[in-house]
């Protein structure tokens, strides 16, 4: 186990072990690739550990067919780590918006909905969030509700959500933020996304 110092010990009662083990929320921003691709990375950590595991792919479209979920999915009835459960509310892109796309705005309400009572069921020990911070950040989602909702959730569930755009009531209210930057990528150039890199 890594031995990390903090930088800080507040005076908040706890001991070393229970603010270690406190669940936590993340949410990977930014305009850089690599949001979801790291919040699965925690996922497979979590099925290691033996956590079941809830994801929740937001706006995506639930026909796309993404590797993750797959390898996911594969792992989750392994029977050697964690279970895993995917579920899809999506139907496009998620990083562009188009105006009349209700039954989008409703898939992601009843996802958060979903969620909702997943946490309050302690249903899953890690939640991925994918691409939630859209429907926040078009207000299809009020996102005091969802800051208010994780905060008070109940037992050692962690969070992590990903997308551009995460409302900075959001990121105030995460344990961890992870900000992704674009320095350079393929599709400047005029490279469209390729198999076993996006997908």
């Amino acid at each position: 186990m890594p031995k990390g110092q903090p930088s800080t010990v507040p005076e908040d009662g706890l001991t070393t072990r229970q603010r270690r083990n406190r669940a936590l929320v993340a949410v990977h921003t930014g305009t850089g690739k690599g949001k979801s691709t790291a919040a699965f990375g925690l996922a497979l950590r979590a099925w290691n550990q033996g956590w079941p595991i809830g994801v929740f792919q937001f706006v995506k479209s639930a026909k796309w067919k993404v590797g993750e979920e797959r390898a996911l999915r594969v792992l989750g009835e392994s029977g050697e780590g964690g279970p895993v459960t995917w579920h899809k509310m999506g139907a496009g892109w998620s990083w562009i918006q188009r105006d009349g796309e209700m039954d989008s705005q409703e898939a992601a309400r009843e996802g958060w909905e979903q969620v909702k009572r997943d946490l309050a069921a302690e249903t899953y020990r890690l939640y991925v969030l994918d691409e939630f911070a859209y429907p926040l950040h078009w207000g299809w989602i009020d996102t005091g509700e969802v800051t208010g909702v994780l905060r008070d959730r109940p037992g050692t569930q962690h969070v992590v959500i990903t997308g551009r755009n995460a409302p900075r009531e959001l990121l105030d209210a995460a344990d961890l933020v992870t900000e992704m930057a674009k320095i350079k990528h393929p599709m400047d150039a005029g490279q469209k996304g390729q198999r076993g890199i996006e997908w």
